[in-house]
């Protein structure tokens, strides 16, 4: 798995970074939802550097223009319902991608811990297509292997790219483990180094879903 920190230049995107982790800022869900739509817009055009492309004719009203347009075909996943902003972020500019959402949740018992649970997908093919999985937050990283194994039931993809713009060393170690497939690539925008006894990520940003669309019982 290729690993790439667009936090680590110094672009637009860090201030982005710093006011969806602000607690002041994130009082305004608007603005919460508008910073990782942004979010998602700049990791879409990375991504598309990464792409296929073939030259195509466009006809204008004064003549035939050569233009390098992308041959592939795209599939853009989420896990609900915190990943709903950034993967509006991203169809903002693959404007013309299927779509497929996975519905997941932890599920607490005693002393904090917990399991994953899915409960829902739905997908179209994604045989030999280029799949981007939007995930705003990369805490454990058990629910995105899940979310992407169970995605894998859709197709196998020609190439995969993760979409975490906040993600904890230690989910990007199990997704290193985990998904070790060439073809993968993980984008984020920062990397924290700690998980509390309850696997938030510290100094994260708190509840992504919860400061999106408020809190839920």
């Amino acid at each position: 798995m290729k690993i790439i920190n667009l936090g680590q230049e110094n672009s637009v995107l860090n201030q982005f970074i710093a006011e969806i982790r602000d607690k002041s800022i994130q009082k305004d869900p608007m603005r919460f939802r508008r910073n990782l739509e942004r979010i998602g817009e700049i990791f879409a055009y990375e991504i598309s550097k990464t792409l296929n492309y073939q030259e195509k004719e466009v006809v204008t009203p004064l003549g035939i223009a050569n233009c390098q347009l992308t041959s592939d075909n795209l599939v853009v996943s989420t896990v609900l319902r915190a990943g709903l902003p950034l993967h509006n972020g991203i169809l903002n500019y693959f404007d013309r991608a299927q779509n497929a959402f996975v519905a997941a949740y932890r599920k607490y018992g005693k002393d904090n811990k917990f399991e994953i649970k899915m409960e829902y997908m739905t997908s179209p093919s994604i045989e030999g297509k280029v799949l981007i999985i939007a995930d705003t937050m990369l805490a454990t990283g058990a629910s995105l292997v899940l979310a992407y194994n169970k995605l894998l039931e859709s197709g196998t993809p020609s190439a995969v790219h993760l979409v975490c713009p906040i993600a904890s060393f230690y989910g990007v170690e199990y997704l290193s483990k985990n998904l070790p497939h060439k073809n993968i690539t993980l984008w984020t925008g920062a990397v924290d180094e700690e998980l509390t006894n309850k696997s938030y990520i510290v100094p994260g940003l708190g509840d992504a879903g919860d400061l999106a669309f408020g809190s839920k019982l």
